[in-house]
């Protein structure tokens, strides 16, 4: 019961779609422009840069406010399974923005929220993906690429920190967290499907944070 409570506290955290919302405050519906997605890369395509920082900071600041909330509310009563219950409130946050009901379902594709998720687990990880992220995206400017392969990352962390002990979870509670972590990546890649085939074509579109970048390079 206590999993679907996490789940359900995620989901409606994640229902805050900022980058509609912030769209609608100009007059726009955002999921019309563009690829249609309501997410950072597509909100900073279309309303530009600030836009775009506006979205990500607020997808990332609603998932870590749904583990906080989690973490408050069961930090004294669950302690042997935290972490899990965190990554229950983040997989119903990334649910919520994916899939709101009140948008026909048709909301992001998950990668800001997710990063809330990674900046929550702690200074370590959020640092390494960030590197991996920019690093990926200064050399290709795609940023799905980028956004997968923090995924890939995502995965293989939550493996070691699980194996090595550092997450404080017992077997079967161990295994679940994996298996979150796995459907929380197989959910990133279907989400991104259309992109692995454009970058497979070699036809993905590039993004740039400045007109001038841009105009630098074609």
């Amino acid at each position: 019961m206590v999993r679907v409570l996490c789940l359900i506290i995620g989901y409606c955290f994640g229902l805050i779609q900022t980058s509609y919302l912030y769209g609608r405050l100009h007059g726009i519906d955002i999921r019309k422009y563009g690829s249609g997605n309501a997410g950072t890369t597509n909100a900073l395509r279309t309303l530009g840069l600030k836009a775009g920082l506006i979205t990500l900071l607020g997808d990332c600041l609603k998932c870590i406010l749904a583990v906080v909330v989690v973490r408050l509310l069961f930090g004294s009563t669950h302690k042997d399974m935290l972490w899990l219950l965190s990554m229950y409130a983040a997989t119903g946050t990334i649910l919520g923005h994916n899939f709101p009901f009140y948008l026909g379902f048709h909301g992001g594709k998950g990668i800001a929220a997710t990063a809330g998720l990674i900046i929550s687990t702690g200074w370590q990880l959020t640092l390494i993906e960030i590197v991996v992220f920019f690093s990926v995206f200064f050399i290709t400017h795609y940023v799905s690429l980028g956004s997968l392969l923090v995924y890939v990352v995502f995965m293989i962390a939550v493996v070691t920190a699980g194996q090595c002990g550092w997450l404080n979870l017992s077997g079967g509670h161990l295994i679940e967290l994996y298996i979150l972590a796995l459907l929380l990546t197989l959910l990133a890649f279907w989400q991104h499907r259309g992109n692995i085939k454009k970058l497979l074509q070699g036809t993905e579109r590039k993004t740039y944070l400045s007109k001038q970048g841009k105009n630098e390079r074609e």
